[in-house]
């Protein structure tokens, strides 16, 4: 089997080669702290009983699995802790596969480009539905695609890279046709807590034995190297679910599920609205310089990538390195998304050198 790397490792690459000032906006990875909570959580642990180096439990600390079960109102035994959202979606699209009710996983164009790959590496093939200029994707157009060859259907929410947040009426639909092809809804809903818009609904709200919900602390506290993530399966799924994370991982790092359990418990909702209001912030900023400079882009109404489409420059590799090399910003090119947005760039807004980026690419397209 032939792996592609992604390009993200290229253009991170090549900017940290650069010879000049880079302002990196392609990798996901929140400049604001952690919550102090977690901090603290980690310092504790350091002075704990020499077992508490050891090995997890595999499908998580119990308290932590029963925090996240409350919060997300499930039961218990069917959250499995997991290294970060990247393992709770392949975990996930393992599961849709082994089910044997079909091979083919279905898609959104754009897609963030780690589903495609997953896709691949076990052994299923792909279908792209194109979403709208919004990024909004239509139910009807994902029924049209689904037939018995469905094992799942793959959607973010809020959406990398687009920035769209599907609505409740969306997200029950979408449950409605997995049940209708007995396939399964996967919903990665790691941006939960960037919903600039307050449409986001969980397809958790729609109770179905054909749904698995997958997320993780990685973005919501800014904690991207803890690893620490979760799925939430049906009952009748989560026990081979946990086998192969076993298999493949074991368990993931006990320090990290200790403080994340801490800072969950002790971290209000200030904190992340602390973060909405600077993102909303840069999200003006940047797409103000973009207005100005002639851009076509997206406006997110959450997570925290800009999309943006300059006449004459589309979104390829070359185009990307051009503007490392000569206007000191690193983006991700549109064509590492799906055919659909081929002619855009991608920016994420995490930062704090967000208005020099802009001011730099406005001049750089002057």
């Amino acid at each position: 089997m032939d792996y592609e790397t992604p390009l993200f490792f290229h253009v991170m690459e090549y900017a940290d080669a650069a010879d000049r000032d880079v302002i990196d906006m392609v990798s996901g990875n929140p400049d604001w702290e952690p919550p102090e909570a977690l901090r603290e959580g980690l310092r504790e642990y350091a002075d704990l009983e020499p077992d508490r180096f050891q090995y997890a439990p595999s499908a998580g600390l119990r308290e932590l699995r029963a925090e996240i079960a409350a919060r997300r109102g499930v039961d218990a035994e069917q959250v499995v802790v997991t290294n970060g959202a990247g393992e709770a979606n392949y975990l996930a699209m393992a599961r849709a596969l082994e089910r044997n009710r079909g091979n083919e996983i279905l898609l959104t164009d754009p897609v963030y480009p780690y589903y495609p790959g997953k896709t691949t590496m076990l052994g299923g093939t792909q279908r792209f539905v194109a979403t709208d200029d919004e990024g909004q994707l239509d139910p009807a157009a994902v029924r049209a695609a689904a037939s018995d060859e469905t094992a799942a259907i793959v959607v973010n929410t809020p959406n990398n890279p687009t920035g769209a947040v599907y609505p409740a009426e969306t997200m029950q639909e979408l449950v409605s046709i997995a049940e209708a092809y007995d396939a399964t809804l996967i919903s990665d809903e790691v941006y939960d807590h960037y919903d600039l818009s307050g449409e986001f609904a969980s397809a958790l709200e729609t109770d179905s034995a054909h749904r698995i919900v997958t997320n993780a602390f990685s973005k919501s506290m800014a904690i991207t190297g803890v690893r620490v993530g979760y799925a939430i399966f049906p009952p009748e799924l989560v026990s081979d679910a946990r086998s192969r994370h076993m298999l493949v991982n074991v368990a993931t790092t006990r320090p990290g599920q200790y403080a994340v359990l801490q800072a969950l418990r002790e971290t209000g909702p200030d904190y992340y609205e602390r973060n909405r209001k600077r993102l909303r912030k840069r999200v003006e900023t940047f797409t103000d310089a973009l207005e100005a400079a002639g851009a076509e882009y997206t406006t997110p109404s959450g997570s925290f990538y800009v999309m943006a489409r300059f006449e004459g420059y589309p979104g390829t590799l070359a185009n990307v390195e051009r503007l490392i090399d000569e206007a000191g910003v690193a983006g991700m090119p549109g064509e590492a998304f799906g055919d659909s947005r081929r002619e855009w760039l991608r920016f994420a807004l995490v930062t704090p050198r967000v208005e020099e980026a802009a001011e730099r690419l406005a001049a750089y397209f002057d």
